[in-house]
């Protein structure tokens, strides 16, 4: 069995124009002064990480490697989250997310899905330069305003909307596979692959492409009631990265799942600092020790009440915490016989 690598920490919810979190020299050494031993770095923060060099220059990606590793820290995988959402978006969301778009392809949807495009491709690039053999992403959404089936949905939308999806994203896969770079899809509300029957789909038409794998959150499954250990089970061969994020879900008279248009703090699923939530962390590092996971364990940051840097802090520890030390022999060893073929046969009856 593998032993699960961590505690790492994903930067983008603590990059900020003030120090210690306006450069990634900076980032680093607050980082490991909680006791990280790895950063998931965005790619598209200028803050911290130029893409299109790293892209480019393996000068420049093996400064971005020293300058982690001289704060005893690894690069865990680059993130192209924003980018990625961006290879594929309704109409309805244009205006919502051209801010994450570079400004000379906002309002224009055709330049900018191409952007995105080139965009991952880069970190593809970038993560070769940089050793590193996964690299986490959203899938972007075509069919997600119609995710509930009210009107009802014509016939085949949702199948043209996923062979589209695929259709975008089969040259990424292609490009990934031919640099040895895992895609792991942040399974996602909003994205089209939003569960592991929409995964399926897309994995279904991309002819179960070897590079188009899995970045397991369990606090996106708590807050949809979709069994989180049983996804583990179904999905293992796939998960490459791992979101450390907890959720609750507490489902009142008023409302459920949909939240009621309420603001974070408000609803009744929320996403909440490490410990403080409902999920069974020792049950999925259990499972994934189980089927030899063996890369990182990143905290995502997201919490409706706690201040960043104190769940930052208690991530840490509570991570290391739960990285099983995988044993070496069994634990009845000291009452084994000593057996050896002959004398198998001889308790079996068969000498």
């Amino acid at each position: 069995m593998k032993m699960i690598k961590g505690p790492a920490i994903f930067l983008a919810q603590f990059a900020a124009d003030a120090a210690p979190f306006n450069s990634f020299d900076a980032i680093c050494g607050w980082a490991a002064s909680l006791g990280y031993k790895g950063v998931q770095v965005p790619s598209w923060d200028g803050r911290l990480f130029d893409l299109k060099k790293a892209s480019e220059s393996q000068d420049y990606a093996d400064e971005v490697k020293g300058i982690a590793a001289r704060h005893g820290l690894s690069i865990t995988e680059l993130s192209t989250h924003l980018q990625g959402q961006l290879v594929a978006v309704h109409p309805a969301y244009d205006a919502a997310f051209d801010g994450f778009a570079a400004p000379e392809v906002r309002g224009n949807p055709k330049a900018r899905t191409e952007w995105a495009v080139d965009q991952v491709k880069r970190a593809i690039l970038a993560s070769k330069r940089l050793g590193l053999t996964v690299h986490a992403t959203f899938s972007g959404a075509l069919a997600w305003p119609y995710i509930y089936p009210w009107p009802q949905r014509p016939a085949g939308l949702v199948e043209a909307a996923f062979d589209e999806l695929a259709k975008r994203w089969r040259p990424i896969l292609d490009h990934a596979d031919e640099h040895g770079v895992d895609l792991a899809y942040e399974i996602h509300p909003g994205e089209d692959l939003h569960d592991g029957v929409s995964y399926e789909m897309f994995l279904d038409r991309v002819n179960n492409h070897k590079r188009a794998n899995l970045l397991y959150d369990p606090s996106h499954f708590v807050l949809q009631q979709l069994d989180y250990l049983d996804y583990i089970d179904i999905y293992h061969p796939r998960i490459k990265a791992f979101h450390v994020k907890d959720a609750e879900f507490n489902p009142t008279g008023r409302q459920g799942v949909y939240g009621g248009f309420q603001s974070w703090v408000d609803r009744a699923g929320r996403f909440r600092s490490l410990g403080d939530g409902q999920v069974d962390f020792g049950a999925i590092f259990s499972k994934l020790t189980q089927y030899d996971y063996g890369s990182w364990a990143v905290l995502e940051w997201e919490c409706a009440l706690k201040h960043p840097e104190q769940g930052a802090r208690e991530g840490a520890e509570f991570i290391k915490s739960h990285i099983i030390r995988v044993t070496e022999k069994a634990f009845d060893d000291f009452a084994g016989a000593g057996t050896d073929d002959t004398a198998n046969r001889r308790m079996l009856g068969l000498s």
